[in-house]
Formats: structure tokens, sequence, C-alpha cells
């Protein structure tokens, strides 16, 4: 022990994102304020999560020298609902957050740096006994499966607590947790002198140990205030080494074992801060040249020096609320944005209409849960593992363990689910966000909302008993800044959302029109099967009709409908569905139907469809968002392709004539500069989205042409974003030997010359991952050139090899 450093650096990140799922469809659907992303997630983890774990070191020619995985060195928890977001769409990130555990355990003595995370991020002092326990044992069982090893510590949402939900801990096999210092009461040294209140001014530099009833404890970091908040909002972030001389500074120059520890939003380090990533790597990186300190995590650092300090807490306290938790149940005066007159007198009518709403589903559950669950309530905690994970058989298995009869009928089966998922988003209402904020009306309300009124559609189909006006009318009780109510707001954005099986028979109805293979389609959440399909097309005008079970695969509901969907070009769609429609009628109607649509007789196919399937028909702006806007853009695509022919003749027509023109000094009238901007972005656009080998003539010419006219392009997001992709892709290539390093380094000069600024963060991790000094020494002369010359290009440093003298290398 001797031996061993006196002084320890560990930063904590709290990553997380609300969930931002359509309650129905279990997906994102496109936000526009995301723009130019599809959704925040999506953009976030392009600014933050993904660069943390390739965070760039820069030497000192600010050249790329290495890729640190930020998370392999810092301590961490990252919110189960964000998780699963990555693991479907960024495997690459999802996968080094996992290595990172791994290779942190190694480091620090066995103790990996994840943190788990009560499940949703619901304030935990104001939730019920139940739901505080599910969210525990569901952030357990969510970071077992992600991690492959039981949690040592759990963050706790905007760590909030009380002695309640610290002994919940306890029980759950939870031995520490990280809390802000104002969230603590008294101090004593040793268990028997008299404890000192602090009023925040905690020693952040030692671990605690909290005495809770029964004879219980938890360990208890209270993390340095001062310096997290220079990172969070005065700009500490700025300089890496700056970050890591304030940490050391912290530490006593003693004999004393101390600790600096701070801890943040993760999304400090590039989302809120540019580069903050980089700052990270900075730190650690100089913590780790210092001789006298050394980096450690909170489990490692616990089990080599064991508290003896004892602390206690303020009860119904958080870090992000002067005020204990009342910013998740009045109007405290804490705030983010909104205008100097808006009030947050929402707060408190928003938790009691979700409250009534808790206490009314409570013993629907017992009561039809009692009739198919030997313990429903276990069942509930149980849940996660098939959120987790719900493939083909999963489900027959949780079913037969938690049944309470050995032979369970589907529909049994779909009820026992339905109850569950019930339960899931009357927990998913609490999230914390939906307080958070300054407007009741604001997305993260909002999403909360849909989560209530999923949850009263699952109750009303399960029992027949409707409790959705009474909520409407609570909400009708909560003050708006910008609205009359919440129920306004609530009408206008949420009870549009709420998705049936019909509708979503719907959308796999227009789909028909365009998808090739139907049999392996999946919407979302939902499948259908395919019993009987015709697809038919005259000219520009499309027919399909046919029959289908969809089936979700979260309840294993399912409905039969027949459907038929006319399409007449541009954004013009009929449909009709109808669940009630026997397979002798479709029979009979779909040959007339398909006589009259090949006859050309488009009045007397819409007859047919109004007369065999009812007035009630849907177009496309019945559909999803997301499945709107792919129909309009392969739409736009086809007049495009149209549009491109007429512009492409009428740019080559006039081509001569445009170039004397110039040549003279004669503006181009608009028509003539319009067919150059949308000619050349088409011709790039569609060179750059070829994946097969690279057309270097043709880039050539586009190159020249962009040349010739001196253009500047009006809005180049998916140029650049379709330049990123080819290149990455190029590169990925060149490692397995498909294409050539010369080709890569030919794309990257034609996409200078053409003015694009690509973000080339996933191409630079792709060369720097796969460039090795053993595949360079294996190269010819000229592809190692060309290789480090595409290096130099994006701006890496190789240590390992003489940029200026390749040859040396080769030979």
């Amino acid at each position: 022990m001797a031996d061993l450093p006196k002084k320890y650096i560990c930063i904590h990140g709290h990553f997380y994102q609300p969930p931002r799922e359509n309650a129905w469809l279990e997906t994102i659907e496109i936000q526009d304020s995301a723009a130019p992303y599809h959704d925040w997630n999506e953009r976030i983890n392009d600014e933050c999560y993904a660069p943390n774990a390739t965070a760039r070191v820069l030497n000192a020619d600010h050249h790329i020298s290495a890729i640190s995985n930020n998370y392999a060195r810092i301590s961490w928890n990252m919110g189960p609902t964000l998780l699963s977001w990555l693991e479907e769409h960024d495997p690459s990130t999802y996968a080094r957050l996992q290595q990172a555990d791994q290779d942190s355990a190694a480091r620090f003595g066995g103790h990996g740096n994840a943190l788990a995370q009560s499940y949703n991020h619901i304030i935990m002092p104001l939730a019920n006994d139940r739901d505080r326990v599910t969210q525990i044992r569901w952030g357990i069982a969510d970071f077992e499966a992600r991690f492959n090893r039981k949690p040592e510590g759990m963050w706790l949402a905007e760590t909030a607590v009380d002695t309640a939900t610290l002994v919940d801990l306890v029980d759950n096999g939870i031995t520490f947790t990280v809390l802000a210092p104002r969230q603590c009461k008294a101090v004593r040294h040793g268990s028997e002198g008299e404890w000192h209140e602090v009023h925040g001014g905690v020693d952040p530099r030692r671990a605690y140990r909290c005495p809770l009833p029964e004879g219980k404890s938890i360990n208890l970091f209270f993390y340095d205030g001062e310096v997290s908040k220079a990172v969070a909002f005065e700009g500490l972030l700025n300089d890496g080494d700056l970050l890591a001389s304030r940490l050391m500074n912290t530490l006593s120059d003693n004999d004393d074992v101390q600790i600096a520890q701070i801890a943040t939003d993760g999304e400090s380090y590039g989302h809120h801060h540019r580069k903050g990533e980089m700052a990270m790597a900075s730190c650690l990186n100089k913590v780790e040249d210092n001789p006298y300190f050394e980096l450690i995590n909170y489990g490692q650092f616990l089990e080599l020096f064991p508290p003896s300090w004892e602390a206690e807490i303020h009860d119904n306290s958080s870090w992000s609320c002067v005020h204990g938790v009342e910013r998740w149940r009045s109007d405290c005066g804490c705030k983010t944005g909104g205008e100097a007159h808006w009030n947050q007198a929402w707060r408190a009518p928003l938790r009691a209409a979700l409250d009534q709403v808790r206490e009314q589903l409570i013993p629907v559950f017992e009561n039809e849960g009692r009739h198919y669950f030997r313990d429903p309530w276990a069942a509930r905690d149980a849940y996660i593992e098939l959120i987790l994970d719900r493939a083909p058989g999963k489900t027959e298995d949780f079913v037969a363990r938690h049944a309470k009869k050995e032979f369970i009928t589907p529909d049994e089966k779909v009820r026992m689910l339905r109850l569950l998922e019930m339960q899931r988003h009357a927990m998913l209402m609490y999230t914390s966000c939906a307080w958070f904020f300054n407007e009741v009306t604001g997305i993260e309300t909002l999403q909360v909302l849909q989560y209530a009124n999923r949850a009263l559609h699952l109750c009303e189909v399960i029992t027949g008993d409707d409790y959705h006006p009474a909520f409407l009318e609570a909400l009708e009780n909560v003050p708006s800044n910008v609205a009359q109510n919440a129920a306004v707001a609530y009408r206008e954005h949420v009870m549009p959302a709420r998705v049936g099986l019909r509708r979503v028979g719907m959308h796999f109805a227009a789909s028909s029109l365009f998808e090739a293979d139907m049999h392996n389609l999946e919407l979302f959440n939902y499948r259908a099967e395919i019993h009987a399909l015709r697809q038919l097309r005259a000219g520009s005008y499309r027919l399909a009709m046919g029959r289908m079970t969809i089936l979700s695969n979260l309840t294993h509901s399912r409905s039969t409908f027949s459907f038929a969907v006319l399409y007449l070009g541009q954004q013009t769609m009929i449909g009709s569905i109808r669940d009630d429609m026997s397979l002798e009628d479709f029979e009979s109607f779909a040959p007339d139907l398909e006589q009259e649509f090949r006859g050309g007789h488009v009045g007397d196919v819409i007859s047919l469809i109004h007369t065999n399937f009812g007035m009630d028909t849907f177009s496309i702006w019945s559909l999803f968002r997301d499945e709107k806007r792919r129909i309009l853009l392969f739409m736009m695509d086809r007049t495009l392709d149209i549009a491109s022919k007429s512009f492409k003749d009428f740019y080559y027509d006039n081509y001569q004539l445009m170039s004397t023109m110039r040549t003279n000094g004669l503006p181009l009238p608009d028509a003539y500069q319009s067919a150059i901007s949308f000619t050349l972005h088409r011709r790039l656009f569609d060179a750059l989205s070829i994946r097969e080998a690279l057309d270097q003539a043709r880039f050539e010419r586009i190159v020249a042409d962009f040349s010739h006219w001196n253009h500047h392009w009006d809005g180049a997001d998916d140029l650049e974003k379709a330049a990123a992709q080819r290149l990455q892709h190029l590169v990925q290539n060149a490692f397995t030997g498909d294409t050539s390093w010369s080709d890569v380094h030919y794309l990257l000069n034609a996409i200078r010359k053409l003015d694009l600024k690509p973000n080339y963060y996933r191409t630079q991790n792709a060369f720097l991952e796969n460039w090795t000094e053993a595949y360079a020494s294996q190269l010819s002369t000229s592809s190692l050139a060309a290789g480090l010359a595409v290096a130099r290009d994006l701006e890496l440093a190789l240590g390992f090899v003489e940029q200026e003298n390749p040859e040396s290398v080769a030979s």
C-alpha cells in the first residue's frame, strides 16, 4: 500500500438523452429542429457520444497522432434508453462503449468504469415504492445484459435522492452512488464521532459511508462542485491541460489519500462545448504523464481506500434544483430558457394529472393481472428481459415462466403483454425531462403525455374502461405560457399520434405501391403476413390490392385487413382498408378492379374501391411522418429524374452560348444559372452516391465545369454527407484491396477543388484503426506514397513512418 500513489483523478460523465420514440411505433420520428440530422439522438451522437469513443489526440503540428477512447479512462453512465438507440443506430460506437468497460476493468483492478442508471430517468424521491424498485431493477438488468457484469454503482436521475432510494439501492446490490456537494447534510469521522453540518461545504476529496436504517449503509461520493461548474459553464474545456491542472491543484500537497473527482452531463464533452472530447483526452494524457497523480474510478478507489468518514444526506435533494426536488413538482423558480414573464405553475397540476393516471391503472393491472400472472408485480420487474430481447421464442418463454396456469391461449398472451406494456408506459410518463424546461407544450413534456396516452389506450383495449376523458379534463387545469392550457397542445400534437393496427395497415398498404418485396418488410415494431397481393402498373399509375395480417412485435396483437390503394402520380394516392371483408368477397371483386385499372378507367377504379370498401379512404397525409416523407421523396425522385433530363439538355444545348456570354462579361439570366446549379449538383451527387469503382474521368469533368463556371453551392449539406460516406467507403475498400489508395487520394483532392467541407470523422477513424506498421510495410512504393498522402490530407500524423520518404519504408 505504501507504494501506491496518494493522489487520484476521476472524471464522471452522465451521458443521457430523453426517450424520444413514438409511444406506438417505438422509433424516433423525424425532428426538424435537429436538421440536418434526422433527430436529436443522431445529432448529439455525432457531436458527442461517438467522438468520445474516438477522441482525437493532436501533435505539435495539430495533426491527429492517436485516437483515444475516453470511456476507457473516465467514470461514466449512459441511460439505458440511449444505449438501446446506440445499439441499433451506431453499433460501432456501442461496441466501443462495451470494450471501454472491459478495458477499464483490466486497468482498474477489476472495476469497470461504467455505472448503471435508474431506467428511464424518473425522479426517484417522487416515485411510488414499486416504481422506484422497478426502476432500479430494470437499470441493473439492462446494465448486466450490455456489459456482462453486475454494476457496482448507479447514477440517479438528476442525482435526486432520499433515504428510501438509498435503501433500495443497497437491497439490490448497489454499493455506491454520486451526489452533488449540497446534498450532503452532515459528516463525521468514524462511526462514533460527532456529526457536523456542512451546509454544502463537504470535502469532495474522499469517499463517505452513509448509515441507513436497519444497520445498512451505502458509499457516497460528493463531486467537486466548483470544478464541475467550471467545466459545464465557465469554459474550462477550452484547454485540456488547464482542466488537468485545475483538477490536480484541488488536492493538498500532503500524505493524505485524496481523489479529485468531478461530475457533469456527458454532453459537455463535444455537444455543449465543441471539441470538448479532445480537451478531455488531452486532460487525461496530462494526468497520466504526471508521476504524482493517477487515474482511478470509484469502484477501485473504494476497494483500495474504504471510507473512514460518514455522511448524512438531505432527503429530497438533487444536483439541478437548489430547492431540492421542487423543479419536478412546483413553480420553484428553476427553469431553462423561455420568456422572462413565463412561469412554471403547470408543473404541479401536470404531476397531479399523471398521478391520477397511475393510480387508476394500478387496480387495473392488479385485478386483470391476477387472472394471468402468478405475481403481476414480479412479472413487471422481470419484463425488462423482453424489452431487451424480443427474439422469436423469448415472449413464449417469458409468459410460460410467469403465467398463473400451464396453458395460455393466444388471446390471453396478448392481454398479459398489453398489461405489461401499460405499466411500462405508466413509468415512462414520469421521465424527468418533462418538468425540467420552461413550458408544458415543449417536446419533452409532449413526449411523456404521449406515454400517458398510450397507457390509457392500452387500458381501454384491455378492459373497455375509458379514463381518457378524465385525463383530458385534468389537462385543462394545467396552465400554459403559450396556449390556453396543456389540453390544447395535447389534442393538437399527442392525440393524432395514437396508432392502432388499422393505421399501421394503411402504411403497409401504401408501401405496397412501391416495395418490391412486401413479404420481408417491417415497419417500426410491426410486421405483416401477406396472404394475397397484386401490384399493377399502367404508365405512371399504380394499383396495389391484397390481404394481410398486421402483427405487433410487442403485444403480439394482430388483425387481418383487405386493402386497395391507387397511386395517380405526384402526391395523389387514394386507399381503403377493411378488417371485416372475407377472403371470398376480396377474391370476387379483385379481378374487376384489375380489369378496370388495366383498361385505364380510373373513375371506375375509384368507384369500385368506394363500393367495396366504403367512403372512408386514406391518403398520403394519413401516414406516419417518416413513411410520408419516404414516399414523398420517392415521388420527388421520379419527377427529378424527368427534370434532370430537361435541365441537362438545356445545359448542354446552351453550354457554348453561356460560355461566350461569360467571356464577354454578360450576366447569365436566372434560367441559365438555375440550369448550371441544378445540373452540377445532380451530376456530383450521382457520382458520389455510386459505390462501384471510382470513375476519375467523370469527376474530372465535374471539377472542370465547377471551375469553368466559378460556381458556388447554394446548400451543399447533401453533397458533403455523400462525399463523407463515399470517402469512408473508399478507405475501407483500400484496406481490403478492393480499391487503390491513389483513388482515395484523387477523391480527396476533387472534394477540395469542389469547395466541399465534409465531416471526415468516420473516415479518419477507419484510416487510423487499420493503418498499422505491418500493413504499411507490405504496400508497394506507389501505394504507400498515396496512402501517406491521404493521411496528410486527412490531417493524420503517422509516427511510425517517415512521411517525406515513403520509399525507405517500402524498401
